[in-house]
């Protein structure tokens, strides 16, 4: 590997640990940010209790449980949990102590980690992730493209991403979109249980977001053995490699922007490398991660293709590099046996963690930190290094 100039190893670890450390609260996880962001994020949770692991520290099937514990009687898991002050968001979320959307659902590949690290996962834990991921697969609304749907743009996690474009009418902006994002909320469709089941005003299906659904049910299955739920996975992944754009060397969402931002060529939007199986196209993300004029940086893998119009290196989702993405095409690389891309990635990850002081998103080519700094998941250099 091509090691960041003036780190090694150890200093990596120590700092990742010091950021866990100095963010954890008695409630039972790791604040992302003390400031920023005080309350509990699911795919936050689930990055740090990989984290967690890798350092040898059990609080990261705590932080899980934590996650968990505001799981609907349904199997919906929300993507905020408000356990240090209910009632914060209820004005928002129509509830007290939690969000009523949900996140990516790594939980799967986070138990699954934890596993093969030795962990004791308790069967509790198990089953509430697999009910996680059955009311993805079986209860949420199916576009006729037979992928998943989104109820929110913020349950892909990737907030204001250029695939979100087309639902910003006149073009994207952030005094725009922000207003949009809350009216959202309001127009999402509920199960008797007042879970998020669909959302006529935001008709996505995420690419990226149904190969984290289908990347953790397997994950899941490969610790705790198959079920219908897995089943489910294996025919999502089939609609889902039918997305492969070879013009544009993506996999594009389906719905109605399916032939305009969907396409976008994005970090988030190659996630279904995970559990691709051609292996052409697994070459194509490989080249495109590193190749300095498509992803590549040299602190890390960049958001947006840089040959896209609205690329920009350090504004929130449209460019710059995220720890939690770069991990993902890190693990998929190498499963792949993609060895040499998986090291390009894995390395210049590590540099822009350190250079940017464990923020939250940096600029892939320096290194300048944006968001809130530091940031618990980018401790996930960590496992990388």
């Amino acid at each position: 590997m091509d090691e960041p100039e003036g780190f090694d190893r150890s200093a990596v670890r120590n700092a990742a640990r010091a950021v866990l450390e100095a963010h954890w609260v008695p409630e039972g996880y790791a604040v992302p940010n003390p400031a920023t962001y005080p309350w509990q994020w699911l795919w936050d949770s689930c990055f740090h209790a990989l984290c967690w692991a890798e350092l040898g520290d059990d609080r990261g099937l705590t932080e899980l449980q934590t996650a968990l514990s505001v799981q609907a009687v349904d199997g919906f898991v929300p993507h905020m949990n408000y356990v240090r002050h209910p009632g914060v968001a209820a004005d928002l979320w129509g509830r007290d102590e939690a969000s009523s959307i949900t996140q990516p659902p790594m939980y799967g590949h986070a138990i699954a980690e934890l596993v093969r690290r030795g962990a004791d996962v308790d069967e509790e834990t198990l089953a509430k992730a697999e009910r996680g991921l059955r009311f993805l697969l079986f209860d949420r609304h199916r576009h006729p493209s037979g992928l998943v749907s989104l109820c929110h743009p913020w349950e892909s996690g990737a907030d204001d991403s250029p695939r979100w474009d087309d639902f910003c009418p006149g073009g994207f902006s952030l005094e725009a979109w922000r207003p949009i994002k809350n009216q959202l909320v309001m127009s999402i469709e509920r199960s008797p249980a007042g879970s998020p089941v669909a959302n006529p005003a935001f008709e996505s299906a995420s690419a990226g977001f149904n190969a984290l659904v289908v990347f953790n049910a397997w994950e899941l299955a490969a610790v705790a053995g198959r079920s219908e739920v897995t089943d489910r996975a294996d025919e999502l992944a089939g609609y889902l490699a039918a997305r492969w754009d070879e013009s544009r060397r993506t996999w594009a969402d389906a719905g109605p922007s399916e032939k305009g931002s969907g396409r976008v060529r994005t970090l988030d939007g190659l996630l279904p490398m995970l559990v691709a199986a051609e292996p052409d196209r697994i070459d194509s993300v490989a080249a495109d991660l590193v190749d300095p004029s498509a992803y590549g940086g040299r602190c890390g893998p960049a958001g947006v293709h840089r040959e896209e119009p609205g690329f920009d290196p350090r504004t929130y989702w449209r460019g710059p590099a995220w720890p939690q993405l770069s991990y993902l095409m890190w693990v998929g690389l190498r499963r792949h046996g993609r060895n040499e891309a998986a090291e390009a990635v894995a390395s210049t990850t590590v540099r822009g963690a350190m250079r940017s002081g464990f923020a939250e998103y940096w600029d892939p080519d320096d290194g300048t930190g944006g968001g809130a700094v530091p940031q618990s998941w980018s401790a996930l250099a960590a496992l990388m290094a």
